[in-house]
């Protein structure tokens, strides 16, 4: 009766979903009592503790020691009763004995489907219920999906986040693969790359496919879908320094540092509620910002130099290799220096360095 139950719940469920056209309308889904109904076609009590234990279905998950430890026996012996009672339970999940998991899982691969067929398993609860979701919500889908005959389980370790994929992408070593050749990509191309471009360069058959793989690696980040190493500040920025250069690389224009700071407290950086005067002397600190004008701001990879107006008309007067005639020495500081027009003139009739040859022409003194 209780099957029944969870499966009309779901079903009406399914169809609000199918009535639903944005995220803000989904209904959140219940899972508490498809766990329940599975547990029930576990008879040992004991078996009972070890699954709810080691998935964390009810409290934090436990290691195979602590659960060995409560039950008094060896930590191999939880092992193996671990893996014979998930062999049970997915044969009667495939001979359609458990009927909250063929409801469910296809609740979940349709999510999935929408999701690039792929995802994290915070990211796959997260959309199920429509909200963020805590801990046991997230053990409650990944023990659901590991006797789902139709679902991949991702496991998680240093290189791959806890994930969960329809089968046809392959088995968990098949869809590690995937992530590993996105991964190899990125580190190929030695710079970020849209997700187009990773779409581009790899075989699959529409951009969220490869988006959906690309999140179950640790070793990537993104910032906007553009996707690099995790460990590359462009994409995964950490600190105040690393978010400033984000800013303006995505500006492509030199910005005063009062609008970097606004524009870093309305990103979706974490940890941007920085001060404006925090953010100035960061500015100045590193050299990868050149001052340009009064509180203004470039990237020394736009071509950009350190040094004062004057510095600036010496370097221009060297490059030109002849004497220029003043509109022309203001034209050319003037792409590199966000200054007043009278700020360059001034300069070349007061520094000793600047010699006039002729009429409005200026040369550098070679005294």
């Amino acid at each position: 009766m209780k099957s029944n139950t969870i499966t009309s719940e779901v079903e009406r469920i399914e169809r609000q979903r199918q009535m639903s056209t944005t995220p803000e309308t989904k209904q959140p889904i219940d899972l508490d009592a498809g766990v329940s109904s599975i547990l029930e076609l576990i008879d040992q009590e004991r078996e009972k503790e070890i699954i709810t234990r080691r998935f964390g279905l009810y409290d934090r998950r436990e290691t195979l020691e602590q659960i060995g430890e409560l039950l008094g026996i060896t930590r191999e012996r939880v092992r193996q009763l671990e893996k014979a009672i998930l062999v049970r339970l997915k044969i009667a999940a495939e001979e359609g004995k458990a009927d909250a998991v063929a409801s469910l899982e296809k609740v979940f691969i349709r999510t999935l489907s929408e999701m690039g067929r792929a995802a994290r398993v915070a990211q796959l609860t997260d959309t199920l219920y429509g909200r963020a979701t805590n801990q046991q919500e997230r053990s409650h889908v990944a023990f659901i999906a590991t006797l789902s005959p139709n679902l991949t389980v991702i496991d998680e370790n240093d290189n791959y986040h806890h994930a969960v994929a329809i089968a046809d992408l392959g088995d968990e070593k098949k869809i590690r693969q995937h992530v590993d050749a996105i991964v190899k990509t990125i580190k190929e191309h030695a710079e970020p790359m849209t997700l187009d471009e990773l779409h581009d360069a790899l075989n699959y058959e529409h951009p969220d496919h490869v988006r959906a793989l690309a999140s179950i690696s640790k070793n990537l980040a993104h910032l906007k879908d553009t996707w690099g190493l995790a460990k590359w500040p462009t994409v995964n920025p950490k600190n105040i320094r690393d978010k400033i250069y984000v800013i303006l690389a995505e500006n492509k224009k030199p910005l005063h540092f009062s609008d970097i700071a606004k524009a870093i407290k309305d990103s979706s950086f974490k940890r941007k509620d920085v001060t404006t005067q925090a953010i100035h002397n960061e500015l100045i600190k590193d050299k990868r910002f050149v001052l340009i004008g009064r509180g203004i701001y470039a990237l020394d990879d736009w071509g950009y130099s350190k040094g004062t107006v004057a510095d600036i008309i010496s370097s221009v007067l060297i490059e030109a290799g002849e004497p220029l005639h003043r509109d022309e020495i203001v034209k050319r500081v003037l792409k590199s220096r966000h200054v007043k027009e009278t700020t360059i003139l001034l300069n070349l009739q007061s520094k000793p360095q600047f010699k006039r040859v002729a009429k409005a022409t200026y040369s550098l003194d070679a005294a």
